[in-house]
């Protein structure tokens, strides 16, 4: 049994979307044997691009019954099924994020048409929905539209079945354990990462600890690691059992909470801003006697605080810059956005140097260095690398900087 979906959103920011259009078919492999479609209230604005796109206006949605409205609907019709879908990782998702906030955890099997589709029809220009469905004859009615996608969605889903002369879609979804589907494994370790920037821990069977590593986005970079075909990857994807996290706010911080708990990341820092017959100038680092005023990961990094100094006419010299990213006698305590809403992130900077970082909650009242301190978890060990980074980071003005409180 399967119940072909397609979900129209609101065009939110990733995560934050609701759903303004739902659209199921229940299908037993020959028919049609039950159905729901309907305008849902996102109880939040249309964006105007998704307006322009589906037609779908904020009035029109007024009258729409909420998602909680609907949601045993939902559970009913896909009850005992697969559930399919073009890019069926989102419909999956939005699905999930809007029972999860009636604080029901909704988990179902799924299939995703495309992947199929590569395989069976191959050689297509495009694989989008439209596209794809117009190449092969399929009437799609509505583009863009909930009941119009899951429709055209159904009839490629009968073409593929019809295709499929080794009988794998039949067979795969006879599993008792869909982990035991390695595109499953994934999707159920990755579901529920957050896309922010963090700490990844895969942990084996036993909760051991295999590899971990400091992202930007969680959820991204664990997908992009369980699906890589390298080497060397490969016994991490085998022996991964779960994925935990932590979040770390900024990059800064990210690599001191990494020092701190002992996982080693070397950082090749290759390019380097230099002064040069009185110009800022971004080039590649020679060496380890190579001193330029600044290193980056990436040309891509450097060229921004290169665009930076250039749009900032106050740091147009070597003096300037040089008084700007100095830390020298520096006493003092930077803050910024923590982890989560209502933390902040803090680093104590005495005598030039980086003695410790911690978190607070809005709430709290740490005026005096001695409360501060309660808090703070020391570094370890203040490195060169360290150093650039906080002095890219007083370059990019990425902390509050105040003077450190007295005891």
């Amino acid at each position: 049994m399967y119940s072909i979906i397609d979900i129209e959103s609101n065009g939110a920011p990733f995560r934050k979307e609701s759903i303004i259009e739902i659209a199921i078919y229940r299908f037993d492999g020959h028919e049609i044997t039950d159905q729901f479609i309907s305008l849902v209230n996102p109880e939040a604005e249309i964006s105007a691009f998704v307006q322009k796109l589906t037609g779908i206006t904020s009035k029109m949605v007024i009258t729409a019954p909420k998602f909680h409205e609907i949601a045993k609907r939902v559970v009913e019709i896909t009850q005992d099924s697969v559930l399919v879908g073009h890019n069926i990782d989102f419909d999956y998702r939005m699905l999930r994020q809007s029972f999860k906030r009636l604080g029901y955890e909704f988990k179902i099997n799924t299939l995703d048409t495309i992947p199929l589709a590569k395989k069976l029809i191959p050689e297509e220009k495009s694989y989008s929905l439209s596209k794809l469905c117009k190449s092969i004859g399929i009437p799609l009615s509505e583009a863009h539209r909930a009941s119009g996608d899951a429709r055209a969605t159904l009839d490629l889903f009968k073409l593929l079945i019809i295709k499929d002369k080794d009988n794998e879609i039949i067979e795969s979804h006879q599993e008792a354990n869909p982990a035991k589907n390695y595109i499953s494994k994934i999707q159920i370790l990755t579901e529920d990462l957050p896309n922010e920037r963090g700490i990844l821990y895969f942990q084996n069977s036993d909760g051991k600890i295999i590899f971990s590593d400091v992202v930007d986005d969680l959820y991204k970079s664990a997908k992009k690691i369980l699906e890589s075909d390298k080497s060397r990857l490969q016994k991490i994807q085998d022996d991964t059992e779960n994925i935990s996290y932590e979040l770390t706010g900024t990059d800064l911080i990210a690599k001191l909470m990494m020092q701190t708990k002992g996982i080693q990341k070397r950082q090749l820092l290759n390019f380097g801003l230099y002064y040069r017959k009185n110009k800022f100038v971004l080039e590649k680092t020679r060496n380890k006697e190579d001193k330029p005023l600044l290193k980056f990961k990436s040309y891509t990094q450097g060229l921004k605080a290169l665009n930076y100094l250039k749009t900032s006419p106050e740091l147009n010299d070597l003096e300037q810059i040089s008084q700007k990213i100095s830390l020298k006698h520096r006493n003092e305590i930077w803050t910024s956005a923590g982890r989560t809403l209502g933390e902040k992130a803090f680093l104590i900077i005495e005598k030039g140097k980086l003695t410790g970082f911690g978190f607070y909650e809005l709430y709290h009242q740490i005026q005096s260095l001695e409360k501060i301190k309660k808090l703070m978890l020391p570094v370890k060990s203040f490195t060169q690398d360290l150093q650039n980074d906080l002095q890219l980071a007083l370059l990019r003005n990425e902390f509050e900087v105040a003077e450190l409180p007295k005891n």
